[in-house]
């Protein structure tokens, strides 16, 4: 194996890990209600430790990596990522705990952006190679309830360091890896215009889509099991689907953009993403599986070519086109989710899913006025 293909290994394995506990907050919140006895508006006060500090950070990494490249970000926001998530069962301070998942959010903050100019450069501007590097961080967010549940039921929140153990493992194995990488790097900085108008148009449409998934992983599972019975198995089946096939969508994106391009490919996308968001809502029965299969496709074949997008939007500031893509305006999307939750409360939970298909209409109607960028 080459160097530039153990490298990306290394960061799709790495990017793997750093989202795996983005992914194991919500499988941490339980334990720390059953055992401290947390309400459920301090439990939401941990969640939110993680998250918007992590959406709200990662820009100002990006800003910061562009003025200088600092590529020892990846290994250690990995390990703070993981060392914040280890530390949050072991104080019964509330305050603790919730700087230990800050700490973590923290972590996962000073990850990406760095690791996505990195990895464009380590891909050699492939998009299948940058297909595969979100797929890392996809395969990873879902991987962290399997990680975080088995250990602290066993083991209780006194177990929690144990879920440390792959961050400090992957911190040391990305610095053996990228040993050498920066002046690579750093030596093949695109120059050109940054076009700050087609990069905020696409963050609309990154926002849009966000919130379409978080409303969708919300409350899928509900409305699957109450679809189609079979208990919570039926509803646990559909989120297999959900990610699953949206992993496998990932990868497909990247092969459809080298040959249709980046913006024909995000159109067709979000177009296709409107009758499979409304057919979730209203096909009865089993059925419903094969249009949650069709919402991945459609939400999670755009996914990798958002970052590369933003890169060439703008591109002599590639770690503020990271921190937004693959931070803040994810990040934001999960804002939308108690919305789509009070709509339920108000109606029911097929109107709040059919209120989710406005948002594939606005992505689609941003995404029209998309220009491919003069850097392909």
């Amino acid at each position: 194996m080459d160097n530039s293909r153990r490298r990306m290994s290394v960061l799709v394995a790495g990017h793997a890990v750093n989202d795996l506990y983005q992914g194991a907050v919500p499988a941490v919140v339980p334990f720390l209600v059953l055992e401290r006895d947390y309400s459920y508006v301090a439990a939401a006060g941990v969640t939110v430790a993680a998250t918007l500090l992590s959406s709200v950070v990662q820009p100002l990494f990006g800003v910061l990596t562009d003025r200088r490249p600092m590529p020892w970000l990846v290994p250690l926001g990995m390990t703070l990522a993981g060392a914040g998530i280890g530390l949050s069962g072991l104080s019964d301070s509330y305050l603790m705990t919730w700087l230990a998942i800050a700490l973590s959010g923290l972590g996962v903050a000073a990850y990406h952006p760095e690791a996505a100019r990195l990895a464009r450069r380590v891909a050699q501007d492939s998009h299948v190679g940058m297909s595969w590097f979100a797929v890392g961080g996809n395969v990873g967010f879902a991987l962290g309830p399997v990680l975080v549940t088995p250990v602290l039921a066993f083991g209780g929140l006194a177990w929690s360091p144990l879920l440390a153990v792959p961050a400090l493992v992957g911190g040391v194995l990305t610095t053996v890896a990228l040993r050498g990488v920066h002046g690579a790097a750093a030596a093949e900085v695109p120059a050109g215009r940054d076009d700050w108008g087609q990069f905020s148009r696409l963050t609309v449409v990154i926002v849009a889509r966000s919130m379409v998934t978080f409303g969708l992983g919300t409350f899928l599972a509900i409305w699957v099991t109450g679809r189609v019975g079979g208990g919570p198995a039926a509803g646990a089946a559909a989120l297999v689907v959900l990610f699953g096939v949206g992993a496998a969508s990932t990868l497909l994106g990247g092969v459809l953009a080298g040959r249709f391009g980046r913006v024909r490919v995000l159109r067709v996308s979000y177009a296709a993403a409107v009758p499979a968001v409304a057919g979730v809502a209203l096909v009865p029965g089993p059925a419903v599986y094969l249009m949650v299969a069709l919402t991945a496709v459609a939400l999670y074949v755009p996914f990798s070519l958002h970052v590369t997008l933003g890169q060439d939007y703008l591109p002599n500031r590639l770690g503020t086109a990271g921190g937004v893509t693959l931070g803040l305006a994810v990040s934001i999307g999960g804002l939308g989710s108690p919305v789509v939750g009070a709509i339920a409360g108000v109606w029911n939970l097929q109107w709040s899913l059919l209120s989710l298909v406005v948002l594939p209409i606005v992505a689609w109607v941003a995404a029209r006025g998309l220009r491919s960028p003069v850097r392909v």
